[in-house]
């Protein structure tokens, strides 16, 4: 997300470099950001669209920092549940990219997961299952099987096959993940637990309940020890292990992951 940007500074902004100036698009897309974490939409909606225009016009329909621009007025849709407007912003902003950097470029994995992200929580799996799979590929391709960035893809990919009953897919992207990040980031790393959390989560939808309950508690020790035992994320590790726990003590597998 862009840095912060207080209406009175893109005002000086302004005044000084005029109102079509790219670095006037730039505070505006920072101030749109902030406006959009805070769920100020309708303030954010206008932003984004001129910070659009500006660059559209400074710089041409298909350049790289329009695309950026479209994601984010894409994703704010989205986030409105305006599925009509956000698709196509999507589907062109993947375009200029692959136009402008080649479908082979790192970036081009930021949009193929927007767009898959996209039609993965409408349901349409059929549609986000092969952006996933390209994105996968290109990251692996450019950065290597093992960087950081690879994690993220092989969860999306992986909550895809778990979520139509994929299990055997599933699995091994995930474990892959959690590998990777255990030895990029260290074993107690926040984004670890996280990791923990989906493969448990895989297991005890398939009835795994020794396996799910061992991940769970390990999440929990990470996220207690990083954040403190108060910590939002902590109660969720908490409902997470106590699903295991039935009144007399012994281990169960009702409820939900």
């Amino acid at each position: 997300m862009p840095s912060r940007t207080a209406p009175a500074e893109l005002a000086i902004l302004e005044k000084i470099l005029g109102p079509e100036h790219p670095d006037v698009a730039t505070s505006l897309n920072s101030l749109a950001g902030l406006y959009e974490k805070q769920g100020r939409y309708a303030e954010t909606e206008p932003l984004y669209k001129r910070a659009l225009a500006i660059w559209e016009k400074a710089l041409g329909p298909e350049h790289p920092n329009v695309a950026q621009s479209l994601n984010n007025l894409a994703s704010l849709h989205d986030k409105q549940g305006r599925y009509a407007e956000a698709e196509p912003l999507y589907q062109r902003a993947l375009a200029i990219r692959e136009n402008a950097l080649g479908p082979e470029h790192p970036d081009m994995a930021q949009s193929l997961n927007n767009l898959a992200g996209f039609y993965y929580t409408q349901g349409a799996y059929a549609k986000a299952e092969p952006l996933y799979q390209r994105a996968l590929a290109i990251r692996e391709n450019a950065l290597g099987p093992e960087h950081p960035d690879m994690a993220p893809s092989l969860n999306n990919l992986a909550s895809l096959y778990h979520n139509q009953g994929q299990y055997a897919k599933a699995e091994p992207l995930y474990q892959r993940a959690l590998a990777i990040l255990e030895k990029v980031l260290g074993p107690e790393h926040p984004d670890v637990a996280t990791s923990l959390n989906n493969l448990a989560a895989l297991y005890h939808t398939q009835g795994k309940y020794a396996k799910a309950e061992s991940l769970y508690q390990r999440a929990l020790a990470i996220r207690e020890k990083i954040l403190g035992p108060e910590h939002p994320n902590v109660a969720t590790c908490l409902n997470n292990s106590r699903v295991f726990v039935t009144k007399d003590g012994s281990s169960g597998g009702s409820g939900a992951p």
